[in-house]
């Protein structure tokens, strides 16, 4: 874990606000097909998106076609497919949106969260998520570790 640390270390922040990560994309069915990529780490955005000829030169075809809404209100239709995403020694199946012409590259919160990660606000970092479980022993749910993060 500690190497994967080290890769974490690498949000660059070029403009107040915004940090990029870089990230390998590989096809899911041959991981040995990938490139890295520069990715904006957005907590706004749900899925990750990459240039759509990149994700068809290394073998991702979409499944399927969805709507998504600008910030500005418009409705744009975009494909989807699936990608493996790694960081270091962590690594992930998630979806890909196939970004075309001023589509900015973006690491979506989907993305972080398989790969097990989250972005801290206050300090504008990526960071180690924690995850939780319920546990349904004992009558009731309950966290299965203390709920308040004490």
């Amino acid at each position: 874990m500690r190497r994967v640390a080290s890769y974490l270390q690498l949000a660059h922040r070029r403009r107040v606000g915004t940090a990029y990560l870089d990230v390998r994309v590989s096809n899911p069915a041959d991981r040995r097909r990938g490139f890295e990529q520069r990715l904006i780490v957005d907590s706004g955005a749900l899925y990750t998106i990459v240039p759509a000829p990149l994700l068809r030169e290394i073998g991702i075809e979409p499944d399927r076609v969805q709507r998504f809404e600008l910030a500005d209100g418009r409705v744009v239709k975009r494909e989807v497919g699936g990608a493996l995403y790694e960081l270091g020694e962590l690594r992930a199946p998630a979806p890909v949106i196939f970004g075309k012409r001023g589509d900015a590259p973006l690491l979506g919160v989907v993305t972080l969260e398989v790969l097990g990660l989250t972005i801290d606000p206050i300090r504008r970092k990526v960071r180690w998520m924690r995850p939780m479980l319920l546990s349904l022993r004992g009558g009731g749910m309950r966290c299965a570790t203390d709920c308040t993060g004490k």
